[in-house]
Parts: C-alpha cells; structure tokens; sequence
C-alpha cells in the first residue's frame, strides 16, 4: 500500500479530480495549503517587487494498493501539467509506504480497508 501526495495549482483540482475518477480512482482527501518551491509569486507595491512567502496549493491524498500507483502518478501528471507541457509551480508528488490501513466502519485491516 502507498499514499500519494500531490500538491498542484488550485486552478487545476477540478481537471485532476476528473481524470482520477475517469481512472476509476475515487477516493480521495483534498486539502488547501500553501507554500513555495521554485515559483514564487512577484507583485509590484509602489514600485518595488514585493515577494509574497506563501502560495496558494491544493493537496491531495490519496491511499493505493500497489497495483493503482502508476496509473494514480501518470493521471495526476497529466492532468496537473499547464499547457500540457508543464511550468514552474506546477506541483510535486510524493510517494510513501503505507503501513496500515484501517476502516473504522467494519475494522477491515490492510488492502481490503483502501
């Protein structure tokens, strides 16, 4: 099991969520966070450039077995990327082991849970 991370534009989550479901990916945990990498976000204030620390992103989570962890990663890229080409500031994904997965509802354990 994994759990996928991806932080993308905020103006692409309706794009990204559309073809995780087409994937047959539902399930998923949405979270709006902010920050910054490479892009940084430059306004001029009374002629000077002001550089703002924080950014608005989007997080989504979403808990896999290992058999949807390719095509979560290809569908997010895809659908995540400006222009189709992709720009600074279009994101990150992180993937990480999962140890456990629990539904509270019926106490399923494991894939099974996901």
């Amino acid at each position: 099991m994994k759990m996928i991370t991806a932080i993308i534009r905020e103006s692409k989550l309706d794009e990204v969520r559309e073809a995780l479901i087409n994937a047959e990916i539902t399930r998923i945990t949405v979270v709006r966070v902010s920050g910054h990498g490479q892009q940084q976000d430059q306004d001029i204030y009374r002629g000077k450039k002001v550089v703002p620390n924080l950014i608005p992103k989007v997080k989504i989570e979403i808990a896999v077995n290992e058999a949807f962890v390719d095509i979560t990663v290809d569908t997010i890229i895809k659908s995540a990327r400006t222009n189709g080409k992709g720009n600074v500031g279009d994101g990150k994904i992180f993937i990480t082991n999962l140890e456990e997965c629990i539904r509270i509802r019926t106490g399923e354990r494991g894939g099974q849970a996901i």
